[in-house]
Parts: structure tokens; C-alpha cells; sequence
């Protein structure tokens, strides 16, 4: 929890900001310490993609479990992508199915990190990024808790197919499009904290 802190997290004090690097605005131009009323926008947004992501993944798989399980699969181009329901134990993708409890117990780490952490979040892009994350978990974890065969331990809901691909849902992708995202802002030098690392 302390390293994903030194990582995600915010300095608490200006001094501790310093050290090679320069808090943009906006525009990129450096600016000083962002106000409180900035840090809740981002907050905001962080917690407004994460509902979207939530509500997204939550609804498609309504509508799966309703209308596609136990349906033959519904081609969507050709046999190139399909529509098919399946129930999966395992991690994003299908992976390590003998393993259920222990993703479940990661995707819950994951949701509180990122809830502690949000308070010392002032980058919008950040935010998007770690909103997707935040919703995907959600929406896995949801499956994890409420469905069969049990509490932690039930199966994810999975209907995108494409062909010679794992099948997957809305809320793997979310958190694989988060990811992504977090690693390409890792690259340009950006922190959650708005500040760019100089080189």
C-alpha cells in the first residue's frame, strides 16, 4: 500500500514537490499548488468515468445473462466477432481460473487504493485513467461477490468474442484501456499529482 502511495500518490507539502520536477497547468505552463477546488474537479471526474465504466458493464451484462445465455452466439462481423456468453472463474480474459478468490481479493485492493489515493489526484488525465480502472474492478468484483458459485468466488459474466481471442467483457476492457493510458502518461514523464518529471 505505501510503495502504490509513493507511486499514484501526492507529496503533502510544496517542499516535498520539488526534486526535478514542475506542476503544469492546463496550457503546461508551471504553476503553483493547486487548489482544493481543483483537486475535487478531478475527483470528480476520476469518480464520474468510473460510475459511466461501472454502469456500462453492469447493464451489458444484464442484458447478456437475459437475453444471450444459453443462445446460440450472435455474429456481429462474420465469425470475426460474435456476441457469446460464457461464465468465467479466472482473471481478465480467462486467465487463472484456479484462482478466483485471489483476484477477487486484488480487484478489492485495487478499488481501495485508488479510493484512498483519489484526494491527492490533480491531473485529468490521471483521473480518466484511474476511473477506468476503478469501474472495471467494480464491475468484475460485482460479478465476483453476487454471482454463482459463491460469494468471492463466483464467475465473471464474458461476451465479447472476438476470433482466435479470449473472450472478455466491458469492464476488462476498461481496465486493460486504463492501463494503457497510465503507462503512456508514465512514459511522457506526467504524475497523478500534475506534475512532469524533467529529465
Amino acid at each position: 500500500m505505501a510503495e502504490a502511495e509513493r507511486i499514484i500518490g501526492t507529496p503533502d507539502t510544496p517542499d516535498a514537490a520539488g526534486g526535478g520536477k514542475e506542476r503544469p497547468d492546463s496550457e503546461g505552463t508551471p504553476v503553483g499548488e493547486p487548489g482544493a477546488g481543483r483537486g475535487r474537479r478531478r475527483i470528480a471526474v476520476l469518480f464520474a468515468v468510473a460510475s459511466i465504466a461501472y454502469a456500462l458493464d453492469l447493464i451489458s451484462k444484464m442484458i447478456v445473462v437475459a437475453k444471450l445465455e444459453h443462445h446460440p452466439p450472435i455474429e456481429i462481423i462474420g465469425d470475426w466477432l460474435k456476441f457469446e456468453a460464457i461464465r468465467n472463474a479466472g482473471a481478465a480474459f480467462g486467465f487463472g481460473e484456479a484462482f478466483t478468490v485471489i483476484f477477487t481479493m486484488i480487484a478489492a485492493a485495487v478499488i481501495v487504493v485508488i479510493a484512498r489515493l483519489a484526494r491527492k489526484l490533480y491531473s485529468l488525465p490521471w483521473a480518466i485513467a484511474l476511473g477506468l480502472l476503478l469501474g472495471g474492478a467494480l464491475g468484475n468484483l460485482t460479478d465476483r461477490i453476487f454471482r454463482a458459485p459463491g460469494v468471492f468466488e463466483g464467475a465473471v459474466v464474458d461476451f465479447i468474442a472476438p476470433k482466435h481471442f479470449a473472450v472478455f467483457n466491458l469492464a476488462d476492457s476498461a481496465i486493460v484501456c486504463g492501463g494503457i493510458l497510465i503507462v503512456l502518461l508514465s512514459f511522457k514523464g506526467l504524475d497523478p499529482d500534475g506534475t512532469v518529471h524533467k529529465d
